[in-house]
């Protein structure tokens, strides 16, 4: 049996004739620990500043170029808006950011670098919103830890992303590699009014809970291998 977390991925190889799709199951993500990811009890305090936090490896592929565009459009619009990034540097891939470029755009005052971390719970807990321009994912973390915390988010609408956002119920889908259409999804959200926002981040916990705990993925899981046991058995 072999596991796929989209069904795009999933009729991919089924359609290449790498797998019989009766050898295929299709799983929420890897699952979320929804006790350990939970929304801040805390009232976040802010000075009107919306903050928009990208949370991935620091790859082309994951949109970082596009996001980087679509902050200095938004920041035509609304000066104050901030922009972060939260994620490895340096890392070992023909796709990756280099530090020179994360850096200029430091300098330029267009965006905030977080670096790296074991617990991203604090910085989602400080966003606003959780963006992620991302051209192909299985069923991207970032947006499923930052959704069981209650966050509104705004993703491509590629496979994967499409899976964990809902277009105007718990965030927005952008157009893939497309600034302008991200930018104005990011100018739609803080032109909302904080009740809308914090519907839309409510709407984001209740998917996890439906659809992304990780007691979901297990109990497939086991499911899946008690009836391959049984088959062997006969």
């Amino acid at each position: 049996m072999v596991f796929f977390q989209n069904d795009d991925d999933r009729m991919l190889f089924v359609d290449a004739h790498l797998v019989h799709k009766e050898r295929t199951a299709l799983l929420p993500g890897s699952g979320i620990d929804l006790v350990r990811f939970v929304p801040s009890s805390e009232v976040r305090t802010r000075s009107g500043a919306i903050v928009f936090l990208l949370m991935a490896r620091l790859l082309w592929d994951k949109g970082v170029g596009e996001f980087i565009d679509a902050a200095r459009l938004v920041r035509q619009e609304l000066p104050g808006a901030r922009f972060q990034l939260l994620g490895f540097l340096d890392v070992e891939n023909r796709t990756a950011v280099s530090r020179r470029h994360v850096e200029q755009w430091v300098g330029e005052g267009l965006v905030e670098y977080l670096g790296s971390t074991d617990d991203v719970r604090p910085f989602l807990s400080a966003a606003d919103c959780v963006v992620l321009p991302s051209y192909r994912e299985g069923t991207p973390r970032s947006l499923l830890e930052a959704a069981a915390m209650g966050k509104p988010l705004i993703a491509t609408d590629v496979p994967g992303c499409r899976e964990v956002v809902d277009h105007a119920v718990n965030g927005f889908l952008c157009k893939v590699r497309d600034p302008d259409d991200l930018a104005s999804k990011m100018i739609e959200f803080a032109m909302m009014d904080d009740a809308s926002r914090v519907g839309m981040g409510a709407r984001s916990r209740n998917k996890v809970e439906r659809q992304f705990s990780e007691t979901i993925v297990i109990e497939k899981y086991m499911r899946q291998i008690e009836k391959l046991r049984g088959l062997a058995a006969k």
